[in-house]
């Protein structure tokens, strides 16, 4: 006999792959329509993007990595052929060609703590921030310290090695906070951050930019 569970659980798989569980609660939420546009930056090979392509969303994406973007247009192919393959590019995400106002909704999913330093940062941010239209939200993950501010080992700047061992560009709250100011923005959701045993915190930002 078929464990109906086991179906249920393909079934979830199938239709929303391996995406981020505090995007999924932004979908719970009504935060993104099949009438909007949305933007991937890092989308990687689409990990987020499979349940958004089946749904009608317009669905744009950008990653540095060519097979990445080449597998990504050849999921968008299967599940959303109404795509033009343009919409998926490789470019970094601090030179992204989308025109100005793009994407009523952009994620950055583990993509700002690789920066560099605060001018590599700064440079992502703001080129993430002129893709999204006005009222519209950017969702963003990234690794921070809060909560784990012991065992971290400043590098150079923002730049840590976390207990993992990985080597990342941190934020803090009060940093983030200075952000959503200079960008113009305003907190949809309070910050929340998970904070990894012995590895990492993960904090989530979730800012609307202000009309």
């Amino acid at each position: 006999m078929t464990d109906p569970s086991r179906s249920t659980i393909a079934d979830l798989s199938e239709q929303f792959g391996d995406i981020d569980i505090y995007l999924f609660d932004q979908l719970l939420r009504g935060r993104i329509a099949p009438d909007m546009s949305v933007l991937d930056t890092g989308c990687g090979a689409g990990r987020n993007l499979r349940y958004l392509m089946r749904t009608g969303v317009q669905v744009f994406g950008v990653d540095q990595d060519p097979g990445v973007i080449a597998a990504v247009r050849l999921l968008a192919a299967k599940l959303a052929p109404h795509l033009p393959a343009e919409n998926f590019r490789v470019e970094p995400v601090e030179a992204m060609t989308f025109v100005d106002h793009v994407a009523d909704f952009v994620i950055s999913s583990a993509v700002l703590h690789f920066a560099r330093d605060d001018a590599h940062f700064w440079a992502m941010l703001r080129s993430t921030w002129r893709v999204l239209c006005p009222d519209g939200i950017l969702f963003c993950r990234l690794a921070s310290s809060i909560g784990s501010e012991a065992g971290v080992r400043q590098v150079n700047g923002r730049r840590f090695v976390l207990p993992d061992g990985t080597e990342r560009f941190l934020v803090d709250e009060a940093f983030l906070l200075q952000a959503t100011e200079e960008l113009g923005g305003e907190l949809a959701d309070p910050l929340k951050t998970t904070v990894v045993q012995n590895r990492r915190s993960m904090t989530t930002w979730v800012v609307r930019k202000v009309a």
